[in-house]
């Protein structure tokens, strides 16, 4: 017999791909020049030179067996070290390839992570607003998911409901910032809080609370914004990165798991980490990628266009009435829907105006609706109007 889990997962689709395949569908039939498609958070800036040039010689000039060879479970022992001496140079950390776990991509990272620190039934708490795709991580791992309500006024932690929420089965702490849906980039003050918490709490519960920290919009963020490397700020943090955004990589599916050395058990965590990929069938990312990302372990795609369309919609939605915290990173904003319905009010701007942008109760924040803008800042000075139309139909 079938499981049935995974049967009745297939009619709970990702409400962001409904309205990018609606998207598409529109398209087809008007012409994607007409669709303003806000919906997807695909990176719309090339890779840096630096990582074309050196696939191509790696492609030219590397033995092919061992180019397109097995790499080891953890990685290439190469890329890890690159991957620690970079965090060390730029941080001011003291990683080793020992506490680095390569991986595809940041899903694979936090996939590993929360296995290394939970069993069935523990609890891993979350903030909303979230990516959806928490869930699946967290349950895959017999574990059950808590989701923090948002402070809407700032979107920095709800510390209020986040202590009531703490228990001794709790064994780690999800976060993301930069953050997908609402762009916001905790500060500080708000890691400094969260960790001294966590301390607190590690000495009453006789236990270690991991903070897994997703990152791969780590690069992306704005002038003056403050923005702290979490692992430096918190003992037990586990960093889990994607170079999809920092290097406009999505497609090639790299990543790593950095372990703070100062984490207990940290070397442990990383040979279990190889361990676990022989249930879950990960067994690491290309080897040709691996030795490819290592060109560009200190580098970023031209991410400006992302700062320049950010300011573009936050001076003119607000201008219209639109009411939204300033993001600090990433390529979305999370702006108030005009309606309690953000489903409909969303759809209703994607039938009536071919204006795409999706509803934020999948994120656990309802009336929300979150705005992807990576896309070029023509299409962004085009769909103003459109925002105001829609503005004008609710007020």
């Amino acid at each position: 017999m079938i499981n049935e889990f995974y049967k009745d997962m297939t009619g709970k689709g990702s409400i962001i791909r409904q309205f990018f395949d609606y998207a598409n569908k529109k398209g087809a039939e008007i012409g994607m020049e007409n669709i303003y498609n806000f919906s997807i958070g695909n990176p719309s800036v090339p890779v840096p030179q630096t990582f074309t040039d050196r696939m191509i010689e790696l492609l030219q000039t590397e033995d092919p067996v061992k180019l397109h060879s097995y790499s080891p479970s953890l990685g290439l022992p190469s890329t890890r070290q690159a991957v620690a001496d970079s965090l060390n140079k730029r941080f001011g950390m003291n990683y080793t390839m020992d506490h680095i776990f390569m991986t595809s991509a940041a899903a694979s990272a936090l996939a590993h992570a929360l296995r290394c620190v939970t069993k069935d039934g523990d609890e891993v708490i979350t903030f909303a607003p979230y990516f959806p795709e928490y869930v699946p991580y967290v349950t895959g791992t017999g574990a059950k998911l808590t989701v923090i309500p948002a402070d809407i006024t700032t979107f920095q932690i709800n510390f209020e409901e986040f202590e009531k929420s703490l228990n001794p089965n709790v064994q780690a702490i999800l976060i993301n910032s930069p953050n997908n849906p609402s762009g916001i980039v905790y500060s500080t003050a708000t890691i400094t809080k969260l960790a001294d918490i966590l301390r607190a709490k590690e000495k009453e519960y006789g236990h270690p609370i991991y903070l897994i920290s997703d990152e791969p919009y780590r690069e992306i963020v704005f002038a003056g914004v403050d923005a702290p490397f979490i692992s430096k700020l918190y003992e037990n943090t586990i960093c889990c990165y994607s170079f999809s955004k920092s290097v406009s990589l999505p497609g090639e599916r790299i990543g790593y798991m950095a372990v703070n050395p100062a984490c207990e058990d940290a070397k442990l965590l990383v040979l279990m980490a190889g361990q676990i990929s022989r249930f879950t069938g990960h067994n690491c990312p290309p080897s040709i990628i691996q030795m490819a990302v290592e060109s560009v372990l200190d580098q970023t795609s031209d991410l400006s266009i992302y700062e320049t369309n950010k300011n573009i919609l936050y001076k003119e939605l607000t201008r219209i009435g639109y009411e939204m915290v300033e993001p600090g990173g990433t390529f979305y904003m999370f702006p108030r829907a005009l309606t309690e319905d953000a489903n409909e009010f969303c759809w209703r701007a994607a039938k009536e105006l071919n204006l795409i942008i999706v509803p934020g109760d999948s994120f656990l924040c309802p009336g929300h609706f979150r705005i992807s803008y990576c896309v070029t800042t023509d299409m962004v000075e085009k769909a103003i109007p459109l925002f105001e139309k829609l503005y004008k139909l609710y007020r």
